[in-house]
């Protein structure tokens, strides 16, 4: 299998812009930091997060992505469990999220792109962020309108978890690794 090394050096290959960069480091660090919770394979989870959307910046349409990236990684030998959830992570591919990772991977993917968002209208960032703050947020429709408040809930309903738990949960992920998602560090 490859490495984590291996999977960082081939995301940069395929993700060049810093947006995309830090959404995939976040929700790298929110599947890291859930793996660690529930016992998992923590660097396994970490590259299901940070390759969820490798291919996204040169295969944009519904037909493509991550339908490219998870073939490039087959072929790379990365392991059919993380090639599975790569490929539930998105609901217009109709792939079934069968395996836990599956269901973390999409329940943490919206929220993190939400949560940096709410991030960057704070003051302090990532610091201090506790549910509410991103609750409060979420009731506005107009705050990261392109954001799926749908999948954020259908998300942590799937993980059988009360919504603001989940929130608490990738938060205090995110937090751990504030600086390279492009926050202050948090305290």
């Amino acid at each position: 299998m490859p490495s984590y090394d291996d999977a960082l050096t081939l995301f940069h290959e395929w993700t060049l812009t810093d947006s995309l960069r830090r959404h995939a480091y976040a929700v790298e660090a929110a599947m890291g930091f859930y793996a660690q919770k529930l016992g998992e394979d923590v660097e396994l989870w970490r590259m299901t997060g940070l390759l969820h959307d490798m291919d996204y910046e040169k295969h944009q349409t519904l037909d493509e992505h991550p339908f490219v990236g998870v073939g490039i990684l087959r072929d790379a030998g990365y392991p059919e469990v993380l090639c599975d959830a790569i490929l539930g992570h998105a609901e217009h591919t109709g792939h079934p999220r069968t395996t836990l990772m599956a269901k973390v991977l999409f329940a943490v993917d919206e929220l993190a792109g939400f949560i940096t968002a709410v991030g960057y209208v704070r003051p302090t960032g990532l610091t201090g962020m506790n549910p509410k703050s991103v609750t409060k947020k979420l009731k506005d429709k107009k705050f990261a309108a392109a954001v799926s408040r749908d999948d954020i809930r259908n998300g942590a309903a799937d993980l059988d978890m009360e919504l603001n738990e989940h929130i608490a949960i990738v938060i205090a992920g995110m937090q751990a690794d504030a600086t390279r998602i492009g926050f202050p560090p948090s305290e």
